[in-house]
């Protein structure tokens, strides 16, 4: 891929969605096998005005390694160092940038059950900073090509030539080139795309909704109820200090938290979903009383019911999330093996953690105002998708009144 495409993209990354200021701290994760677009990515930061870029490196085979090396204890002890690393984030509050690059199914044969324990333990020291740094942040999630989820992608292709594909992909629906493979300019293809959302969301908001149902071919019927303060948000957002950035490029959603506990029925996923390093795939959730109480998949079925018992609330949705099928992602015809792209291809559900600034004016409640409203609480948040061509959203107002949100898998309203 050309240079000067690729520093388009980190330019995008670093003013849109980190939206950086003169003398921003900035924090960038990204994966060993990135170092030369984590430069650019650094340089736009500094060029935007950071006063400082730090990179946090991640290497998938070490987490197996120390997985499989260290005791259960040793695994769930949150370090002193750590511990100083949360702090100068709360302290600092650094906008966060999220490199994705990593296998798929990097962490195939790892200890998930050990893994998932040691999560457990840890999460209270966890949950105390990250619930002070709530909304009071900027970060972006974004991708680059890795070689192994590049293959996994296209694997009839050469390594080299699939990571040239899976940049274009990642590139068109990141709208820094067109479908040809042309340049746009990408901060104003995101000036337009954030207007378009923000016109959706106010015609949905205007309905004041109280549920969701949900109907498809495959089985689905699963009716999901809403938080009567509760919005939906889309695209760029803003934290409690009013700087506003875009959290995932690329997007395509629609969403709102629903109320926790009040979801009934079924759900049949219609594509992969990608966690800790495996893919479960061709799964079901069935809900009662808002909690998932039956699940069943073909492949990693275990991990699936491992992950709504990892604490209360992973049981429960976090988010509704509302993607036309005829999503440029979807258009685009790759299945990325990568829930950042992936659920952008299709309507989607996620288990677990909600998001308060979907509650409106977030700003006036404290995070246990917001749970009280229904906003869920937990230590994960997992999105999987559930689109199909003939996916039926409808929306319940207060007086009963229907109206149609998604007919055929597209919008309707």
């Amino acid at each position: 891929m050309k240079k000067t495409i690729l520093r388009r993209y980190a330019e995008l990354l670093a003013q849109c969605g980190l939206n950086v200021k003169k003398g921003d701290v900035v924090l960038i994760n990204a994966e060993l096998d990135q170092p030369a677009f984590v430069a650019m990515a650094v340089e736009a930061c500094y060029k935007a005005g950071a006063a400082r870029v730090i990179v946090d490196w991640d290497y998938q085979p070490l987490q197996k390694l120390h997985v499989r090396y260290r005791s259960q204890k040793n695994l769930g002890t949150m370090e002193d160092f750590e511990i100083a690393r949360l702090q100068y984030r709360l302290d600092k509050n650094p906008a966060m940038l999220y490199l994705l690059s990593a296998d798929p199914d990097g962490l195939k044969g790892m200890n998930q059950k050990k893994h998932a324990k040691a999560m457990q333990m840890r999460y209270p020291v966890i949950k105390t900073y990250r619930d002070q740094m709530e909304n009071r942040y900027k970060w972006c999630i974004a991708a680059v090509p890795g070689r192994a989820w590049a293959k996994k992608v296209f694997p009839s292709l050469s390594p080299a030539a699939a990571v040239e594909r899976l940049w274009q992909a990642i590139l068109y629906t990141s709208r820094v080139i067109d479908r040809d493979g042309q340049p746009l300019d990408p901060i104003a293809e995101w000036d337009k795309h954030n207007s378009n959302f923000a016109e959706k969301c106010n015609k949905l908001n205007a309905l004041h909704l109280t549920a969701l149902q949900y109907n498809a071919s495959n089985g689905t019927d699963l009716r999901v109820g809403l938080i009567e303060q509760g919005m939906f948000l889309g695209g760029g957002e803003k934290t409690l200090s009013g700087e506003f950035f875009n959290p995932n490029i690329p997007t395509e959603e629609t969403f709102t938290s629903p109320k926790a506990g009040e979801a009934q029925g079924i759900v049949y996923a219609s594509m992969p979903l990608s966690y800790k390093g495996q893919l479960i795939e061709n799964f079901s959730i069935r809900f009662e009383g808002g909690r998932a109480v039956e699940v069943h998949a073909e492949k990693n079925e275990e991990l699936l019911k491992q992950m709504i018992s990892m604490d209360e609330g992973a049981a429960m949705l976090g988010e509704c999330a509302l993607v036309p099928y005829d999503s440029p992602i979807r258009q685009s015809g790759v299945t990325f093996f990568e829930t950042l792209f992936d659920e952008n291809a299709a309507c989607h559900l996620a288990l677990g953690m909600g998001f308060s600034n979907c509650i409106r004016d977030y700003d006036r409640y404290t995070l246990e105002q917001a749970q009280e409203m229904g906003i869920n609480q937990s230590m994960i948040h997992v999105d999987f998708m559930i689109g199909t061509a003939d996916l039926s959203v409808t929306g319940i107002m207060a007086d009963g009144r229907e109206v149609p949100i998604f007919r055929n898998g597209n919008w309707a309203l």
